[in-house]
């Protein structure tokens, strides 16, 4: 492949709701420019973006890809990126480096809750964007309602390009605005007047409405009906997209190829070459800390943002790079600031979904591949050691879905963590805790569906088993009441015995926060002063493990009052044990009760949505705090509601939304469980640990 200087370069996310046809349109956009012989369909697998085994196996897109498409001397990387909403740290990856972006709407289906987040996505990060809409052949398809619904959501910057003409329900060709060219449904081109063709005349003067609100003069000459030159109007039409004043919209059909094709001419002409977008890579240097920017110029010095991890088994190790200053060659040493390491760079590729392309350098705004870096993970930046700078970090969507797993084979522990750690290389939304309170390793995710593709990978890429199992909540223990109780420890097996005796008080601290507090009221030297540390060891032992469930212990005031000791029987180990039968036996006597985590939920949903989810957070124990109108149609709904009634959530929200409606939270604070849940818990304990057995 072709190295490429900066200014004929392009960088295009492809963006929109799952099953919308990006990969499709992938697919014939590499065949329109003889990447691959025939074009294959998702459901039959071996597609050019989608090759990874679950995505063949699933017929949907995990993971975003890079496709470079040469035409006309330009090289336009691609970036298909996933439509499912428990994959959008794909996106976000894959927006950090696109300078622009093709929103892909289904003809059939219009547009839908992934058409509006693209949008959205592109509108926080200033991306230009080009509308392509397919399927316009299908006889129930009615593309200009499509675009009409768009001009009422973002504006008269949605502009029809190119569109189909039909006679009836029958597609007979398409109509291009901007070239004022017709062609019919054998893909015949012919040249039209102002006149020729109503539907035409439409979209022209839509365009041309466009293309004067991009300047006072051509306001002007606009108003006074002087016609625009060619030469006016395409320049016009590069800087209001870059600016995001005007949104082309493409038009394009299964069966030809005529779509793909007028789409690559529109990116390749219409989107700027890196560089436009400001303030895209800003970040420091890390000797100064003065702020830098990235700037693409060739003979800045070299640097290197990392977007991407691929950590396959098969295809191998790739880090995946955008070259944000100087010329990045092969065999050449680099610095990471961000983990205060060199990187020997050997050889440079260009991915083209599964192929790998060698190279000898990247141009500033180019997009390829590292193989093999030993410290470098998504996120780092490569620079020279002599200047080296680090840019902020991109912005990823928290993952709030848990479930807890384990390994289902004996031994394979070890075996699961180093394969999860890989995983987690490649995705940064993909989270793993170790909840030693509750002795259980959690998973965190954007949905179900993500977590159990986790388990997919696993399996099929590094042969490891795992089990997902329904996640213990972090219950903790305390009591109501206040208790005086004694505990003795007494044992006798030839030579010394062991003796311990204490007689303690338990009663609530107050401080939920902290598992004890421990203090003694001895007199006459009833207990030795030596052992206070022993009995105050069997408290904090206790605590660790409640008797009511087996959940740690928190607001426990323990009062040493009195006791015995036998002279040469007793010992710290004697009333360490004599204070852990005080403390079964006192807690269970002192109106136990369970305490669950709260938390703080905000939900964003339509206008419309929230009904439906103020009632189901009220069944799930939730307390709304308030409802706090947003930007869109939308309102943020929140409540404080049972860590535990979050379970299953996310599948539970898309479907009451449509996938509209989003959710966060962060831990509030302990509260006291009522009766019904508490005992529907402690059942379950007793369930779990009558299992053990």
């Amino acid at each position: 492949m072709n190295v490429y200087s900066t200014e004929n370069i392009r960088n295009v996310a492809l963006l929109g709701h799952g099953g919308c046809g990006k990969t499709s349109l992938v697919e014939s956009m590499a065949f329109t420019t003889g990447i691959i012989k025939r074009i294959r369909t998702v459901a039959e697998g071996g597609t050019v973006s989608d090759y990874d085994k679950e995505e063949i196996k699933r017929n949907f897109s995990i993971q975003t890809s890079v496709i470079p498409i040469e035409t006309d001397g330009v090289k336009i990387n691609v970036l298909d990126t996933p439509g499912l909403f428990d994959f959008s740290g794909e996106v976000h990856e894959a927006l950090s480096v696109a300078d622009a972006a093709v929103i892909v709407i289904s003809g059939k289906s219009g547009i839908e809750v992934g058409t509006r987040k693209s949008f959205d996505f592109c509108a926080k990060k200033n991306i230009p964007v080009i509308v392509y809409i397919t399927n316009v052949e299908d006889e129930h398809v009615d593309a200009a309602a499509i675009v009409e619904e768009l001009r009422d959501e973002y504006g008269t910057k949605i502009v029809p390009f190119q569109m189909p003409i039909k006679e009836g329900h029958e597609f007979k060709g398409f109509v291009n605005a901007a070239t004022m060219k017709v062609t019919d449904e054998s893909m015949n081109e012919s040249v039209a007047e102002e006149g020729d063709n109503d539907e035409l005349d439409e979209y022209r003067m839509q365009l041309l409405e466009g293309v004067a609100e991009t300047s006072e003069e051509l306001m002007e000459k606009f108003f006074e009906e002087e016609p625009f030159t060619e030469e006016e109007i395409s320049t016009a039409i590069v800087t209001a997209v870059a600016q995001g004043d005007l949104v082309p919209v493409i038009c394009g059909e299964i069966s030809s190829n005529y779509g793909a094709k007028t789409l690559i001419a529109a990116m390749k002409d219409y989107f700027s070459a890196p560089g436009v977008i400001a303030d895209q890579f800003v970040g420091k240097k890390t000797k100064t800390d003065e702020e830098c920017k990235a700037t693409f110029d060739p003979a800045a010095p070299v640097s290197a943002f990392v977007f991407k991890t691929i950590a396959d088994p098969f295809v191998g190790r790739f880090s995946l790079v955008k070259v944000t200053d100087g010329v990045l060659k092969a065999d050449c040493t680099l610095y990471n600031g961000n983990k205060d390491t060199e990187e020997r760079i050997g050889k440079l590729y260009i991915l083209r979904g599964k192929e790998q392309i060698e190279i000898g350098e990247l141009q500033p705004g180019d997009i390829g591949a590292i193989a093999k870096l030993s410290d470098t993970k998504t996120g780092d930046t490569l620079s020279q050691k002599a200047d080296p700078i680090v840019f902020n970090e991109m912005s990823m969507p928290v993952p709030y879905t848990f479930t807890r797993y384990a390994a289902k084979s004996k031994g394979d522990e070890d075996k699961v963590s180093s394969a999860l750690r890989k995983l987690m290389d490649e995705d940064l939304t993909l989270k793993e805790v170790n909840d030693k309170a509750n002795r259980q390793m959690l998973l965190y995710g954007l949905g179900d569906q993500h977590l159990e593709i986790v388990r997919s990978k696993l399996s099929d890429r590094y042969k490891v088993e795992i089990e997902l199992i329904k996640p213990k909540v972090a219950f903790k223990e305390t009591i109501r009441g206040k208790v005086e109780v004694r505990g003795k420890y007494k044992k006798q097996s030839g030579g010394h015995g062991q003796y311990g005796d204490v007689l303690m008080e338990f009663e609530p601290s107050g401080d939920l926060e902290t598992p004890y507090e421990f203090s003694e009221k001895i007199f006459g030297g009833a207990v030795p002063k030596n052992y206070f540390p022993a009995v105050e060891k069997g408290i904090a032992e206790s605590c660790l493990k409640g008797p009511l469930a087996g959940y740690p212990v928190v607001g426990i005031k323990a009062v040493l009052t009195d006791g015995s000791y036998h002279p040469v029987d007793s010992s710290e180990m004697a009333f360490k044990m004599a204070a852990i039968t005080a403390f079964k036996n006192g807690v269970m006597d002192a109106k136990p009760v369970l305490l669950e985590p709260i938390v703080n939920l905000k939900v964003d949903v339509l206008d419309k949505n929230t009904g439906d989810v103020m009632g189901d957070l009220n069944k799930r124990r939730g307390r709304i705090l308030g409802m706090n109108p947003i930007e869109g149609g939308r309102q943020e709904l929140e409540a404080d509601i049972p860590l535990a009634s979050l379970i299953g959530y996310s599948t539970d929200l898309r479907s009451m939304t449509g996938g509209s409606g989003e959710f966060s939270y962060e831990f509030s604070r302990y509260e006291q469980m009522p009766a019904d849940a508490q005992e529907k818990v402690l059942k379950e304990a007793a369930e779990e640990k009558e299992n053990e057995k």
